[in-house]
């Protein structure tokens, strides 16, 4: 019988990196050191360490609040010690989440759990976590920790997408980890993936243009003075900004009617935003003014590369 626990993945982004700057024995020793403070640190919080597995850990907590609370912790505090310490060592961490039964069986565990957490960790970005809508049920934000929706994510190996949520952990109202935090973007941000060569790519109709990360925000609206503009009468004068928001590119609708959202491969499950804000990834479309319902509603193709 299955037993109903949070599963928890983490895994050091850049080890390969590190292998290659320090040599074997010296990047083993780090890594290994990394990840038995990581274990220690869940253990601390209530929750099982499974195993570790070599640059990751998976644990199991009873519930998703005492995970989220650790998972949290784990990003804050391990964030100041990359900050002060030397780059090539730097190897921020992801981590992904996931509710459901799971199976104990000699010493492992399986389950659909497992495999979402294991795969959300694989797809997050460097310092961010990832988590799925049932590990937040019963959570609520704190002070400092907001949850961003992403929309539905498929995962491999399972039938119906996933959704999912980015869980925002950094203390923006203290001035000392803002400092730390623009250190950070020096130092860690451009590895993700090359920010600097992130790029936003939208398209109506005959236009499409590219943003690079650097140049965010750019608006999307009616009027001509906008970056993006899509001349119809349901979309505002300014419906919807892009931001680039902790390594995300993030969109805030600000508009009067609303924005809808579809991945692609989402098997048509669409993302409503009044007001509101989600962050973009992969590629899908943006209907503005109206839902996907309407066959003539303007809608801009988008692209995260």
């Amino acid at each position: 019988m299955g037993v109903p626990a949070t599963v928890v993945f983490t895994d050091l982004h850049g080890s390969t990196a590190v292998f290659e700057a320090l040599g074997n024995a010296l990047a083993t020793e780090t890594i290994t050191k990394i990840t038995a403070w990581i274990a220690q640190q869940c253990e601390a919080a209530n929750g099982r360490v499974v195993k570790t597995l070599g640059d990751g850990v998976l644990a199991l907590f009873p519930d998703g609040e005492s995970a989220v609370k650790a998972v949290v912790e784990l990003q804050r505090v391990h964030f100041k010690r990359i900050v002060r310490g030397p780059r090539d060592t730097s190897m921020p961490i992801r981590i992904g989440l996931a509710s459901g039964d799971v199976e104990l069986v000699a010493g492992d565990c399986y389950g659909d759990a497992v495999n979402v957490a294991a795969r959300l960790c694989d797809l997050c970005g460097p310092n961010q976590i990832w988590a799925d809508a049932a590990s937040l049920l019963h959570v609520s934000e704190a002070q400092g920790v907001s949850f961003r929706i992403l929309g539905p994510i498929n995962i491999r190996g399972r039938a119906e997408p996933c959704t999912v949520y980015q869980i925002e952990w950094r203390e923006e109202e203290a001035s000392d980890f803002l400092t730390m935090q623009g250190e950070l973007d020096q130092i860690l941000v451009p590895g993700e993936s090359d920010v600097l060569g992130r790029e936003v790519e939208l398209s109506w109709h005959d236009q499409t243009k590219r943003f690079k990360s650097f140049e965010l925000p750019v608006h999307i609206g009616r009027v001509r003075n906008v970056e993006f503009m899509v001349n119809d009468p349901r979309v505002s004068r300014t419906h919807a900004r892009l931001e680039w928001r902790n390594g995300s590119v993030v969109l805030v609708d600000v508009s009067s009617y609303g924005s809808w959202i579809r991945f692609s491969g989402a098997n048509g499950a669409d993302v409503l935003l009044r007001r509101e804000e989600c962050v973009l990834h992969g590629e899908g479309e943006l209907a503005l003014g109206a839902s996907f319902a309407d066959t003539s509603v303007p809608t801009v193709h988008f692209k995260v590369i």
